[in-house]
């Protein structure tokens, strides 16, 4: 089976949760699973250039990035954020490699807004990569920077990422570990099933806004592409991934339109 595992850049960064999640991803190798992990790490990202006097700007939740920014993005995305991901998981005894949308074009882009500065849209992807380091069970670690064919360098929303990464891939699930329960409706209850247009729906009742609201676009996106379910879930839960392959209702799944609640 192959699974698609996005890490929230909170959970990277805190030294308890990243070892036990290392833990689980080491074991899934021995299950049969191929998995693909897309990290995030944008508090470490914006406490980078706050130390070094740059101020972070955000659009609509998108980090504006110059070529100071840009610089930024390559040296903690794909450098100490990744790497010490690796570490982590290497440790725990996965075959991990760190890698980012550049290499072998994995995920190629093109600028977002000119208002933005490097933000990059996906418009393609090259799964092979990931096909390869898998089927020789490897545990590929990507960070969310693309590249392009005339050389540039952009960053990528990292739930973006991961929907390009798992509808190339061909990932039958999608596991989004964060920092929340799951998706709450309207009356702050948890949802433990969401269909694609219930996520709309809570998106145009203003029940999810933010972050919540990228994450249900980018399942919602997923689903189209090809995955069969996402879940939002949180990743400091004890056992977290074992629990979701095994179908244990914990988080929020979300499914498509039509699909069975089963």
């Amino acid at each position: 089976m192959k699974v698609l595992i996005k890490l929230g850049g909170t959970l990277v960064d805190n030294p308890e949760s990243l070892a036990g999640l290392s833990r689980e991803l080491a074991a899934l190798a021995g299950h049969g699973v191929r998995a693909v992990v897309v990290h995030g790490g944008g508090k470490q990202m914006t406490q980078y250039l706050k130390e070094r006097g740059v101020e972070s700007k955000f659009v609509n939740g998108l980090r504006v990035t110059s070529p100071d920014v840009i610089d930024a993005v390559l040296k903690v995305f794909t450098g100490s954020v990744n790497k010490q991901l690796v570490a982590s998981l290497v440790a725990a005894g996965a075959g991990a490699v760190g890698i980012s949308g550049i290499d072998a074009a994995l995920a190629e882009a093109r600028q977002m807004d000119p208002a933005l500065g490097a933000v990059g849209e996906i418009v393609r992807t090259n799964p092979a990569v990931l096909d390869t380091l898998t089927g020789a069970g490897f545990l590929p670690v990507v960070a969310c920077v693309a590249g392009d064919r005339q050389g540039n360098v952009y960053n990528v929303n990292a739930d973006q990422m991961a929907v390009a990464c798992a509808t190339g891939y061909g990932a039958e699930r999608l596991l989004f570990l964060t920092d929340v329960e799951g998706v709450r409706d309207g009356s702050g209850a948890t949802l433990s099933v969401l269909t694609a247009g219930g996520a709309q729906g809570l998106i145009a009742s203003g029940a999810a806004t933010g972050g919540m609201q990228a994450k249900l676009n980018s399942a919602c996106a997923a689903l189209a592409g090809g995955v069969k379910e996402v879940v939002i879930a949180p990743g400091a839960a004890a056992g977290i991934i074992g629990r979701l392959l095994a179908g244990e209702g914990v988080g929020t799944r979300i499914i498509a339109d039509g699909e069975g609640a089963g």
